[in-house]
């Protein structure tokens, strides 16, 4: 995750993360999260343009977001183990958080995300 460029994300008036880095050139979406050691509140890492992803080799669990062209939430996937798979066609970026974040910011499928840079 070499991009340095953060995002802040938010719902509902709510601060999902304002350490989210963004991965838009090719090695680093090919990257993604691997060789990190894990997520810590309000991290994360948003892949641009996605719509699929992977967690072989990773060490630990995630939730994927996908989130179509207007930062919609199309899909969820909890929870994500190393070595899952997971997809939608309709995305066209994909937010990656600690696994457990989703829930714990009861973000819902259909609910707008607020991404704007981050002050950090």
């Amino acid at each position: 995750m070499k991009s340095r460029h953060y995002a802040a994300i938010s719902s509902k008036n709510i601060n999902i993360g304002d350490r989210i880095a963004t991965a838009g050139k090719f090695w680093d979406r090919f990257r993604g999260l691997l060789g990190r050691p894990g997520l810590e509140e309000g991290e994360g890492l948003l892949i641009s343009p996605c719509w699929s992803i992977h967690c072989f080799g990773m060490k630990f669990a995630i939730d994927a977001i996908f989130l179509d062209e207007d930062f919609r939430v199309v899909s969820i996937h909890p929870d994500m183990k190393p070595g899952a798979m997971a997809s939608n066609r309709k995305a066209r970026c994909v937010l990656e958080l600690k696994a457990g974040e989703a829930a714990r910011h009861n973000i819902q499928v259909g609910e707008p995300l607020i991404i704007e840079p981050s002050t950090r």
